[in-house]
């Protein structure tokens, strides 16, 4: 091999290790360029997940704050009284004398719904009878969001049983008028209704007090040829012991035992509470029916 051969294959020799470094270099500066990137945009990324995080929780918190939970007034009374003891002794004596025992309605909760009923057949013998019917209900209504605070659900009830009062069936001389010093609104309606055993004077006091509604039935008689009772003396009875029923739920009665509790007393009801059920039953036809 010549000199020229040998010193030609050395120089290539040493391009080919200088184009090699290069490369080798090259590769170790594009990776130290790649990677600061990276970290860069990892970084970028994080920050960016943190705010959005961020901006939720205080939507979440701004929607929770301006959405409080639907809330409405605690109803006044919370418990009835006992139906049976709410009228007086001396009451009872003047409006059914000859009543043994009151007899108590069906309920499935006394504390919502009750009632109780006197019966009194005074027997004069060949002169006749005089016949007496009275019956005391009690409903109260509990306050609940979806459908309103408890005096409101009394007052729709109440404007109901007047309503229906009026509207009993073959009622003749019907009129109505309000009762003042009786709960918070009182009305009573008066009828005549005429069965073969004679004609019955029907009564009928409906009083609301905050959530409590009072309906208040009597009812007299002169059977067999007794005289028909004076439906002013009647109607005097009734709206005097309506004022006492009512009275026995506030708590103010001299006599009555059981009064409801107020709620000062009580606490709140829940919103999710139970309220007391409408009824469709008619007071005064379940009087007008008794004989």
């Amino acid at each position: 091999m010549s000199e020229g051969t040998m010193q030609r294959r050395a120089q290539l020799d040493q391009r080919d290790q200088r184009d090699q470094r290069a490369k080798r270099l090259t590769r170790v500066l594009v990776r130290a360029g790649v990677v600061p990137v990276m970290l860069v945009a990892a970084g970028c990324s994080s920050d960016s997940g943190s705010d959005d995080g961020g901006d939720k929780a205080s939507s979440a918190s701004a929607s929770a704050s301006a959405s409080p939970s639907p809330t409405v007034r605690a109803a006044a009374y919370k418990t009835l009284p006992e139906s049976c003891k709410v009228l007086s002794k001396k009451t009872l004596e003047d409006l059914v004398p000859k009543a043994e025992s009151g007899k108590e309605g069906k309920s499935d909760d006394v504390s919502t719904r009750a009632s109780c009923s006197w019966s009194s057949l005074d027997n004069n013998g060949v002169k006749g009878s005089q016949f007496r019917w009275l019956n005391v209900s009690l409903l109260r209504f509990e306050s609940d969001v979806t459908r309103g605070a408890g005096d409101e659900l009394a007052k729709e009830y109440y404007d109901k049983q007047v309503r229906d009062a009026q509207a009993v069936e073959g009622a003749q001389k019907s009129r109505a008028e309000p009762v003042a010093g009786t709960g918070d609104e009182a009305t009573a309606v008066r009828y005549d209704l005429k069965k073969k055993e004679g004609t019955f004077k029907q009564q009928t006091v409906v009083a609301r007090v905050e959530n409590v509604v009072v309906t208040l039935d009597y009812n007299g008689a002169g059977l067999a040829g007794d005289k028909t009772p004076d439906a002013d003396d009647l109607m005097k009875d009734a709206k005097k012991a309506a004022e006492e029923a009512v009275a026995a739920v506030t708590g103010t009665s001299g006599e009555g035992a059981g009064a409801g509790e107020p709620s000062g007393s009580a606490s709140k009801p829940e919103s999710g509470s139970e309220s007391a059920p409408d009824s469709d039953a008619k007071p005064s036809a379940k009087a007008s029916g008794k004989s």
